[in-house]
């Protein structure tokens, strides 16, 4: 799966380079390149907002650098159908377990555009991308968050991505409503400075796997 993140802030995808995502990637799993739009603007200044024709407060993301953008990256004016290219946007479609499940089976490379300011020149809507993406009912100041939690969600479903297969079988949200049991580790029994002792199940010590399982869904919220 290749990922390609237009972005105004390119220093904010540190995160993203860690942990899953970049063993994801030493493994040749995912391909992450970060791209600033600044490299793509016509102007000495780097321009990449410039004020609403309308009038009103902000600034709005400008059509020129993300187009430019998107025919060196080869996705305009045609791109095949395992390519996706997405804004991300309040107002967008919700994105959830069954959009990352669906993307990462059906989809090789994943454009994101990251949205700023008080929004984006409304043609790049209507004429340069496929869908508008929102993670949730809240504004942000920026696309950047919204881009890393899609490539992390897409990326742990990526066949290899994960070291142990069964994260996958056992972890929240696997379908729309979360399926999660308590866990514990060790130590068995937690001794807190105040004199308190927390301590875990009996069952999970048991040793009895078909009742450990019975527990599990009993117990799933």
């Amino acid at each position: 799966m290749r990922f390609d993140i237009l972005t105004t802030f390119p220093e904010s995808f540190s995160a993203i380079q860690q942990s899953i995502v970049k063993r994801a990637g030493d493994k040749g799993l995912v391909e992450v390149n970060i791209h600033n739009l600044r490299d793509f603007t016509l102007d000495k200044h780097k321009t990449t907002d410039d004020s609403p024709f309308s009038g009103g407060a902000g600034m709005l993301m400008k059509i020129e650098p993300i187009y430019k953008a998107l025919k060196e990256l080869g996705v305009y004016p045609q791109r095949d159908s395992r390519t996706k290219v997405v804004l991300t946007s309040a107002k967008g479609s919700a994105w959830n377990q069954s959009l990352a499940t669906e993307w990462s089976t059906n989809l090789d490379r994943v454009v994101i555009i990251c949205g700023h300011y008080e929004g984006v020149d409304h043609r790049v809507v209507e004429n340069l991308i496929d869908q508008e993406i929102s993670i949730g009912n809240y504004v942000l100041s920026g696309g950047e968050i919204p881009a890393m939690v899609m490539v992390d969600s897409i990326t742990r479903l990526i066949e290899g991505a994960l070291g142990n297969k069964e994260s996958l079988v056992d972890e929240s949200h696997n379908g729309e409503i979360s399926s999660e049991y308590p866990q514990y580790t060790r130590p068995a029994i937690f001794k807190s400075e105040e004199g308190q002792e927390w301590t875990i199940p009996e069952i999970l010590l048991s040793g009895d796997h078909k009742k450990i399982e019975e527990w599990k869904k009993q117990n799933s919220k």
